[in-house]
């Protein structure tokens, strides 16, 4: 049933909701891992900008990726599902032409399992219907390739978070 004119003054505001401007997410081991830490997405100009700190990783280069599902329920992470890819793009680096929208890339940890990561990504959203908010964050075993089909051959999972909205 549809509201009368003069119902209409009386009816109440649904509030709007702002727009994000900072998400979070921390990473917790899965089953047989040590590996922990925060990553912080602030939306700035011309993207989004990403912090990661982690810590208990073997040295060498790890696979850094948004998965579509914000599940982390699996002991091994694979309730995540797949990499972010709401655009049906072929798996690539960050800064390809095409890419998933949740290829990060490598995390880089030194000889003390440490990785560190601060750059701006440009595809992916903070807000809009490709949003990474309740979306999965997964840290790999091994390095992404960065090209092999369809998700770089990262190896096991050994961190899952879930990317929450964050106070700004």
């Amino acid at each position: 049933m549809f509201a009368r004119a003069d119902d209409m003054a009386t009816m109440p505001v649904m509030p709007t909701v702002a727009p994000v401007k900072a998400a979070v997410v921390l990473l917790i081991p899965t089953v047989g891992n040590s590996v922990t830490g925060v990553v912080r997405f602030t939306q700035v100009e011309g993207g989004v900008r990403i912090v990661a700190e982690v810590s208990g990783l073997k040295p060498g280069e790890h696979g850094f990726h948004i998965h579509e599902f914000g599940d982390i329920t699996a002991a091994d992470g694979m309730s995540a599902g797949g990499h972010l890819n709401p655009g049906h793009a072929k798996h690539g680096a960050p800064g390809a032409a095409e890419r998933h929208e949740g290829d990060l890339g490598n995390l880089t940890a030194d000889a003390t399992g440490h990785a560190t990561l601060d750059y701006v990504d440009t595809v992916i959203r903070l807000n809009g219907p490709t949003s990474i908010i309740g979306r999965g964050v997964v840290v790999h075993a091994d390095a992404d390739d960065l090209k092999s089909q369809p998700v770089g051959n990262a190896g096991k999972r050994v961190a899952t978070g879930v990317i929450g909205v964050a106070k700004s």
